[in-house]
Order: structure tokens, then sequence, then C-alpha cells
């Protein structure tokens, strides 16, 4: 059974087109207008090895913030979708990724109960015109429309571009854990859903 998912969702604010392949080999095609997080966002389809197709258009000269939050909520969504019942998953993951001088630690359940812990502390506020406080509105929906307990720490670190990819590359590598299918068809839950 093919785990695949899409949806086209339009607002005022964003038009966002997302299509993900969890059992896929890590190609993507990443247009959102904004370089860095289009770079985050290749990164996290990369080392997940899912299949990406994202094209979002926003209104992004009033500010970054719409499209990046609907970014997430999206592929939040898409990824709930695509793992349907999550009957066989394993449930839980956990990465720890380094980036040169920075570590990044993504800890995640999917529950079924979105929780977000978010403990990042970058002095550098900027990388280019790009805010990075609002990394956090995209991981925060990610994890409510994704019904996902998600725990991210910057071990540490002092570039944010090396702290920003260590946190996509170790959200990547527990979805990767998470999402595979282990030994069982049964839902990984005494509760016998999720």
């Amino acid at each position: 059974m093919k785990r695949v998912a899409q949806i086209s969702r339009k607002t005022k604010e964003t038009d966002i087109q997302l299509r993900l392949n969890l059992d896929g080999q890590g190609i993507h095609q990443v247009k959102t207008g904004m370089g860095f997080f289009d770079h985050m966002l290749q990164s996290l389809a990369k080392h997940a090895q899912f299949d990406l197709e994202l094209k979002a258009k926003g209104d992004l000269h009033v500010d970054y913030h719409h499209t990046i939050e609907d970014v997430g909520l999206v592929l939040g969504e898409v990824l709930r979708k695509a793992l349907g019942t999550k009957a066989g998953i394993e449930r839980f993951g956990f990465g720890f990724v380094p980036m040169d001088e920075s570590l990044a630690k993504v800890v995640l359940d999917l529950s079924g109960r979105p929780y977000l812990h978010y403990d990042v502390q970058c002095k550098t506020k900027w990388i280019r015109d790009f805010d990075l406080s609002i990394m956090h509105e995209f991981f925060n929906a990610l994890s409510q429309t994704g019904l996902m307990t998600l725990h991210m720490t910057l071990e540490y670190g002092k570039n944010p571009h090396h702290i920003y990819e260590a946190l996509f590359k170790a959200l990547a590598r527990a979805l990767k854990m998470a999402v595979k299918r282990g030994d069982t068809k049964s839902v990984p839950s005494t509760k016998g859903v999720l």
C-alpha cells in the first residue's frame, strides 16, 4: 500500500500545493519564494527519504510568517493523511544531528496528541531577510496538524544556518524512524488507535 498524499490549500494569504510520498528516495521540488526555507525543506525531504513536491505562494510582501506557518499546517495534514490509521508504524522517532559546531536533538511521537517543546536559542535572529524567530511557527503548525508530540532542542551552536539545518535534519531522521513500518500490522498503542 502506497503512503502518498497530497493537499491543495488556498486562503487569502497563501496558495499551497503539497504532495508527499513517505516511501520515497528524498526527491524534492520545493518552491516557497524563500531560499533559506526551501533549503531547509529540501534537507528535510532528503534526510527523511520522503519525496516532496511543494509549491507555495504567499503574501511575502507583507511578511514570511503566513507562508511559513501555512506550509507547516499543510505538511502536518499531508503527513497525517499519508499515514492513514498508522497501523504498523514504529510511532516514535529521534534524531541527533551535528552540523559543524551545532548539535540538534529532536524526539517525537506520532501519538495523535499535538504538543511542541521548542528549546532553541539562537543569538543571530536573521539570515539575510529571513527572520529566524518564525521557524517556531512552522514547527508548531506541523505538530498541531500532524498530531505529533514534538520535542526540539538545540544542544549548542553559533552559526544560525548550521543551527537550523541541524534541526531540520534531526527532524528528518526522527520522522524517518517514526513512520517506518515495524514488525506488526497493528496500531502501536494499547488503546488500539492513534
